[in-house]
């Protein structure tokens, strides 16, 4: 039976599964490499934006079922939710994962368990293996000895909505893969704690596979709904009528174009797929090249309505609405609005105002721009970017934008 519980990664993911887990009376061992973090944490808050997650968090250290450290500690169970960007040449970059796994190897112990949540590339939860055998081969594991190894791995992928973690964390079905039937059986019994879901068990390459085709799936639909948007726009038709329009088929649910596809895993995952299997996905580079050029096309946008205007470039005004990759959340990573915000920034010659109700600052490298209330921004500006649809953003009015022009990636004004 496990008793504690050690969560590798404190962030987006690992922070809330330690919540969960504490939450249901474990002990938990969060870590993470960031002092300030750790801090953050220890202190009963969070340092990110998501719905539920504070209180849960304010409890489970206050009772002593959570805590935070820099260096892993001794647990029954280890679960790794570290970032797996992509290299340059949209290989999977696991030296998040290796440098968990160096610095967890010394703390195992015969009888652990060991689940790998960050989305990762086929093969990744042996190349985890490998890694750990090499650190401590006194241990023995599946690939040797199956079921009766010492150190039991998993893979688990998350599966979760920014926004409704809490709630997805425990309602969810889990894809469950084990290095050996025994693996697999540990890591349905430690998820059952909380999951009101199903266990779905297989093995570790499946249940990677599976992750990246969930996300695969869900990008290739959102770039048929991309190129429609650039079809009609040369076409001179309302795009978001458009699929209104043919969504009334009833065997037709096309999704709503965006200025591109953000976030750590639907911008990333399909890359995982390509460079595993490049001649066989065709389809899947494909759609991440059309949503990856999105941003560029919105850039270009922009570029003619300034070019429209008489009044001088360097006098014009642009405001640009959200910098996260998607509504509601603070999480700019591989944010579309975020790349096309800077890029207009960096071109533009007059001011750049950035509204952004998630954040409290711009990230570092953000020039030339200023953080900006909405009806402020709104006020000055001579352009409008709509390049997020939150909340405050979905109540502007016609009125609000009378004089001005616009850029809507979102249909909440031209829809």
């Amino acid at each position: 039976m496990t008793q504690t519980v050690s969560v590798i990664g404190l962030g987006y993911i690992g922070l809330p599964t330690s919540a969960i887990f504490a939450k249901q009376g474990m002990q938990v061992i969060g870590v993470d490499v960031n002092p300030q973090t750790v801090k953050t944490i220890n202190q009963g808050n969070i340092h990110i934006v998501e719905p539920g997650l504070r209180d849960v968090v304010a409890s489970a250290v206050k009772s002593g079922l959570l805590r935070a450290t820099l260096q892993p500690e001794s647990a029954d169970a280890f679960i790794m939710a570290v970032p797996t960007p992509f290299n340059d040449d949209k290989t999977g970059n696991l030296s998040y994962i290796e440098s968990a796994a160096k610095a967890l190897a010394p703390v195992l112990s015969k009888g652990n368990l060991i689940i790998l949540e960050s989305t990762s590339p086929v093969g990744t939860t042996e190349h985890l293996e490998a890694w750990l055998k090499e650190a401590r081969p006194e241990l023995t594991f599946p690939s040797t000895h199956g079921s009766d190894a010492d150190i039991q791995l998993a893979y688990c992928p998350e599966r979760v909505l920014p926004g409704k973690v809490m709630e997805e964390l425990v309602y969810n079905d889990r894809v469950i893969g084990g290095l050996s039937p025994r693996a697999s059986e540990m890591a349905a019994e430690l998820y059952r704690t909380f999951l009101k879901g199903d266990c779905l068990l297989t093995d570790a390459r499946t249940a990677e596979m599976a992750k990246l085709t969930e996300n695969s799936f869900r990008d290739v639909n959102i770039a048929f709904a991309n190129e429609l948007s650039l079809i009609c726009d040369k076409l001179a038709i309302n795009v978001w009528e458009l699929i209104r329009l043919a969504n009334h088929h009833p065997r037709v649910n096309i999704l709503q174009p965006g200025p591109g596809v953000g976030g750590h895993c639907i911008a990333v995952d399909p890359w995982f797929i390509v460079s595993s299997a490049p001649e066989q996905a065709r389809l899947i580079r494909t759609a991440r090249e059309v949503n990856d050029y999105k941003p560029k096309w919105v850039l270009e946008q922009v570029q003619q309505q300034v070019q429209s205007l008489s009044k001088p470039d360097n006098e014009l005004v642009i405001a640009c609405l959200g910098l996260a990759f998607k509504a509601n959340i603070d999480d700019l990573r591989e944010s579309p609005a975020l790349d096309i915000a800077r890029g207009i920034a960096a071109q533009h010659n007059g001011q750049t105002l950035v509204v952004e109700p998630n954040i409290s600052t711009l990230p570092d490298d953000f020039s030339n721009a200023m953080l900006t209330e909405l009806n402020d921004a709104l006020e000055a500006a001579d352009i409008i970017v709509l390049l997020v649809d939150h909340e405050p953003f979905k109540a502007i009015t016609r009125a609000q934008l009378d004089g001005k022009v616009w850029v809507d990636t979102k249909g909440l004004i031209d829809g």
